[in-house]
């Protein structure tokens, strides 16, 4: 069976799927432009509000307008968008957000309340609409937390050029933007001198991106264009290490507290930059040798261009950007409280509660002889993971004692040598142990899954978005990613 003939088959499992009817016709409300609308959003862990800031005019409509209305139910907020004369819902779309992400942490938790700037992108209006945001209760209801009226023909909807010293690197055109998945790879690290580098990162992102089903097999269903702006520093900021950069879209580690996690707060700098082109994913590649990244539903993913890991960083964080995949692995720290509640079945296509195993998402995709939820190896699994992640924290926390005492510099790459020697090892012997197991490469309900040792359960043993490594998305995964792809392309879902 070839690859195409695979997708075919998992587009029919996951057809019919999706939470909205059939839009209103694009031409009858739109125009063919771009409505950015820049907004305030803060609060707490208990309360949140929001106020706008600015309003956009950007270039052509880059989004779906055959499916105006989103049809996946996915995302801890959404957009709408009413039309005032007629009440009619013309326009929705759902998303996750930093400021989402930051409600679930311990400052949150104690009432300290953060202000995040985000923004949503709907087709012009051609008359005046009401602007709603809309976030999920704790039973996973959405509910409006804003709403305000916008008239298109405002004197103050700003209509700006781009700064001069902006590139534009087409590098893959499959067609009009209208009808294709529209990538925009943002060049953050790379300063005057490195506009070179840039060009060959991006070719490395296309290379990795489409040697990786689904996209291999779909390659011309995308446009895929890198946008540089030079930054007066490279790399980006490093608050555990002491190290801080002045780049062009405030890249930092540490996000939320967390070594790893790689994003940036400033999202008027890179709206600003992604919106030189027409756009339906927003990917920062940043000039770092460091592993890091991350990637929020809707919104963006962010990655380091050299490190060992960079294949599986990118497609990892690009499946939670693009696709709104949940992380499937659970042994690792996060900064997060209660991420998922348990008892209450996630919005994410790769992972679930089994509170009913009948009607499991991917219930079809199980033979009849397996067993849910899944037996699987995970007493050890869990014994030769937990240890690893105890070894590595420690590991981390030297490496950045090292840097903010000023040890020599020798000192400090043999300590990341050192790291990244054991996070290599580690995952291989990872990725041979669940190959040994009798239940590889079968779809069942396995045990241990966002976040959570218990009580969440993914599709598969091994996965892209379970654990290190040159490996596939598994079934459900790549059945969820086609959908969107079509999405994006008018096709039928």
């Amino acid at each position: 069976m070839n690859a195409v003939t695979v997708i075919v088959l998992l587009l029919l499992v996951f057809s019919g799927s999706g939470m909205a009817g059939e839009a209103p016709a694009f031409d009858k409300y739109f125009l063919d432009a771009t409505l950015r609308i820049d907004y305030f959003h803060y609060g707490d862990s208990q309360t949140e509000a929001a106020s706008i800031d600015r309003l956009y005019r950007e270039g052509p409509w880059a989004g779906s307008r055959r499916y105006l209305l989103d049809p996946f139910n996915r995302g801890r907020y959404a957009v709408e968008i009413r039309d005032v004369s007629s009440g009619e819902l013309i326009f929705s779309k759902g998303f996750d957000s930093y400021f989402g992400e930051y409600r679930l942490t311990d400052a949150a938790a104690r009432g300290v309340a953060r202000t995040y700037h985000e923004s949503a992108l709907i087709p012009y209006p051609r008359a005046a609409v009401e602007f709603r945001l809309l976030s999920r209760d704790r039973r996973n209801e959405l509910q409006p937390i804003f709403r305000q009226a916008i008239d298109p023909a405002s004197i103050y909807i700003i209509d700006e050029k781009p700064a001069p010293d902006v590139a534009i690197f087409p590098v893959v055109q499959g067609g009009t933007p209208a009808a294709r998945v529209d990538i925009a790879v943002l060049a953050e690290g790379y300063t005057a001198v490195e506009k070179d580098t840039f060009s060959r990162d991006l070719q490395r992102v296309v290379d990795t991106f489409f040697g990786q089903e689904p996209y291999k097999s779909l390659r011309d269903h995308f446009n895929i264009t890198g946008v540089y702006a030079p930054s007066a520093e490279s790399r980006c900021d490093e608050p555990g290490r002491g190290l801080f950069r002045n780049t062009a879209l405030g890249a930092t580690f540490h996000s939320l507290g967390s070594s790893r996690y790689m994003l940036t707060e400033d999202n008027r700098s890179y709206r600003d930059l992604a919106g030189t082109i027409p756009y339906d994913a927003v990917l920062i590649m940043v000039n770092h040798t460091r592993y890091g990244g991350g990637g929020i539903y809707n919104t963006f993913c962010t990655f380091t261009s050299e490190n060992q890991w960079f294949p599986y960083l990118f497609l990892h964080e690009f499946g939670h950007s693009f696709t709104g995949l949940a992380d499937e692995y659970y042994t690792s720290s996060t900064a997060y409280n209660d991420f998922y509640l348990l008892g209450l079945e996630p919005l994410e296509p790769n992972i679930t509660a089994l509170l009913d195993p009948d009607t499991l998402k991917w219930k079809h995709l199980v033979a009849p002889d397996t067993p849910l939820p899944t037996p699987w190896e995970k007493e050890e699994y869990d014994r030769l993971d937990l240890a690893y992640q105890k070894i590595r924290r420690e590991m981390n926390e030297e490496i950045e004692r090292l840097t903010r005492s000023g040890a020599p510099e020798e000192k400090i790459q043999a300590a990341i040598a050192a790291e990244d020697e054991l996070s290599a090892g580690h995952s291989q012997k990872i990725e041979q142990f669940l190959r040994n197991s009798r239940r590889f490469g079968q779809v069942g309900a396995f045990e241990g899954a966002g976040y959570c040792a218990t009580g969440m359960y993914r599709p598969m043993l091994d996965c892209i978005m379970f654990s290190k490594g040159a490996k596939p998305y598994c079934r459900v995964c790549e059945a969820a990613i086609v959908q969107v792809i079509r999405y994006y392309c008018n096709e039928e879902l």
